[in-house]
């Protein structure tokens, strides 16, 4: 079983819920160690004095704020305990709001809410059941590892979802931050159309698990090619961008292909659908594009295959399907 990682209490009005908090995401990104090129000596990180070239013990150091001119003032950890809220037990919401009005990009990162004991699940239900009822979401601060956090509460299905949030002041306006924003209403006419036909044509519902990390797949088997001795294929470049002469007929070809697809939601939950039929071959490889056949030909472990022109991995292909089909 999962361990919480905070236990506190949601407290609305009167009402106190005892809960645990729990990781809902995982990470899955190959780590590496770092080595000293062409030895096996690893390299470590240490905390040195950058005037002696001595290193210095954790207890011994302290934090300095930079408040400019090359001048810092330095902070005593006891002196930031003396300040900082205590211990936080409690999510204290203080309001309810409409899900829907939440921009996405205030969410930092997602928890699960689960009672700690039985005789707290059903006030825990009922909250869970009201909010689903009125789509609303429980807004409310609690204190975790030392820090304060903004956090909204929302119904998860059967569960309640805890996101730590940015607060306002942490997000950035992009009229001050970015450069060559477009202007409203400069998207207009033909291209305008069929830019919105192709969105149509390649919608479909949300299923998450037709997504997956195809560079951390790609990492896992460089690590293996090269722990076997293989061949290392590299990737192709990314595509130049469309010229803006270019950018009609583009949209047109774009929404013919998907529209032959039968548009992203009719691919179904593996993601391996399209014209090419993934490596099992169940359609003509005359009707597929370039990155579709990169992609079967990647499935099939095909060696140059990023160096070979479209013909060339048609022909790759069929003929790796036929070998496969005779050894089966």
């Amino acid at each position: 079983m999962a361990r919480a990682i905070w236990t506190g209490s949601i407290t609305f009005g009167l009402v106190s819920i005892p809960v645990g908090l729990f990781s809902a995401t995982e990470d899955h990104t190959v780590h590496f160690h770092q080595f000293q090129r062409d030895t096996s000596d690893r390299i470590r990180n240490q905390r040195v004095n950058e005037r002696t070239g001595k290193e210095v013990e954790y207890g011994d150091i302290v934090k300095g704020a930079d408040v400019g001119d090359g001048e810092h003032v330095i902070v005593e950890p006891d002196e930031l305990d003396s300040i900082a809220p205590g211990r936080s037990r409690t999510v204290e919401i203080t309001d309810f709001v409409d899900l829907d009005e939440i921009d996405p990009l205030y969410f930092n990162r997602t928890y699960w809410l689960a009672p700690t004991g039985d005789q707290h699940t059903q006030p825990y239900r009922l909250l869970l059941e009201a909010m689903t009822r009125t789509n609303r979401a429980a807004i409310g601060t609690f204190v975790m590892r030392g820090k304060e956090y903004l956090a909204a509460i929302r119904p998860d299905g059967d569960v309640l979802a805890l996101e730590t949030m940015f607060f306002a002041d942490e997000v950035r306006d992009p009229a001050k931050e970015l450069d060559n924003i477009p202007e409203s209403g400069a998207a207009k006419g033909r291209e305008l159309d069929m830019a919105t036909q192709l969105v149509e044509s390649m919608s479909g519902p949300w299923r998450p698990d037709s997504y997956r990390d195809s560079y951390q797949d790609r990492v896992r088997k460089l690590i293996e090619d090269k722990r076997r001795g293989r061949e290392i294929v590299t990737e192709p470049e990314g595509p130049e961008p469309t010229e803006v002469s270019d950018l009609l007929a583009a949209l047109e070809r774009s929404v013919s292909e998907a529209r032959g697809r039968g548009g992203a939601g009719k691919r179904g939950g593996g993601g391996g659908g399209g014209r090419t039929g993934g490596s099992s071959g169940r359609t003509d490889l005359a009707d597929a594009t370039k990155s579709e056949l990169l992609e079967v030909a990647r499935e099939l472990d095909i060696p140059g295959r990023s160096r070979m022109k479209r013909a060339q991995l048609v022909e790759a292909v069929a003929d790796a399907r036929r070998k496969a089909k005779r050894a089966s």
